[in-house]
């Protein structure tokens, strides 16, 4: 039987982050060979991968990178915020959005996985390519992407302007950045009311008519007052959940609308929302 020296069990261990008796045992089962080892090991480690991918990855991180005109996001999740803060798994969720992006990858693909789930073995937590966003501006448009605390939140808005040299400026661009930081911030769950779909909308009008119904200070009202109730309280609803409504995050006295078009009044251009993409880890 070959020895087996410390050195090469410590060097299949930095490789492969196994114990150091499985890298002793791995070495030994293969008469010494480093890359069957590292072999043999990783083959374990897929197995035990697979045994835990039931458990919960509720924790994670949001990746973004940019090239040009284009920006990609991309959320790694795994079971544990301890993880999630660990340098390799930064440096692997960088490794994979920067891949994806220059892939031209708006999915998951074996490649990305497999470069997620060869951490996975040498972590030992169970982790997923959850998602990939990619995002693009045509002529006339303009990106603004941020990433708030740990990962937790990614968010990339999309503007148009018909003029460049308004678009290209420090305060357009300024400007993009305060709607990114808006969207991280409410969530909002549609651009405008014309992007909701009718089903949502008679959805909730449903639940509305029926807490009106069960609501014992508005028994015996006139039908017409009942109505104005219930149109009240779906248009309060889609100005919460709609990103054009809601009150603007750096002044909550005007709504995302009027910002726009105070911005577009003050630079002398038409500034619009073209769209926007957000993440959050586990939702």
């Amino acid at each position: 039987m070959a020895e087996i020296s410390a050195a090469e069990v410590k060097r299949l261990r930095e490789k492969t982050g196994a114990g150091m008796m499985e890298c002793k045992n791995a070495l030994v089962s293969t008469g010494g060979d480093f890359d069957g080892a590292e072999k043999l090991l990783k083959e374990k480690g897929l197995a035990a991968l697979e045994k835990r991918a039931d458990r919960v990855t509720n924790s994670g991180r949001v990746f973004v990178k940019a090239s040009g005109d284009t920006v990609l996001m991309a959320e790694i999740s795994c079971e544990t915020d301890f993880v999630s803060l660990n340098p390799d798994f930064i440096e692997t969720g960088n490794l994979v959005a920067a891949k994806a992006l220059e892939k031209g990858c708006d999915e998951t693909d074996p490649e990305l996985t497999g470069i997620v789930a060869e951490l996975a073995t040498k972590i030992r937590e169970n982790m997923t390519l959850r998602r990939i966003s990619v995002t693009k501006a045509g002529e006339g448009e303009r990106l603004a992407s941020y990433v708030h605390g740990e990962g937790e939140i990614g968010v990339v808005v999309k503007c148009s302007c018909d003029k460049p040299e308004v678009l290209a400026s420090d305060e357009t661009g300024a400007f993009v950045f305060s709607l990114a930081l808006h969207v991280a911030a409410f969530n909002p769950f549609a651009l405008d009311r014309g992007k909701i779909e009718p089903a949502y909308i008679a959805e909730q009008e449903e639940i509305f008519r029926k807490q009106v119904e069960q609501d014992e200070k508005l028994q015996g009202k006139p039908a017409a007052v009942v109505e104005g109730i219930l149109k009240g309280k779906l248009n309060k609803h889609l100005g919460d959940i709609c990103l054009m409504d809601q009150g603007y995050v750096k002044d909550e006295k005007m709504t995302v609308a009027q910002a726009v078009a105070e911005q577009s009044k003050n630079t002398g251009a038409k500034i619009g929302i073209a769209g926007f993409a957000y993440f959050r880890v586990g939702s």
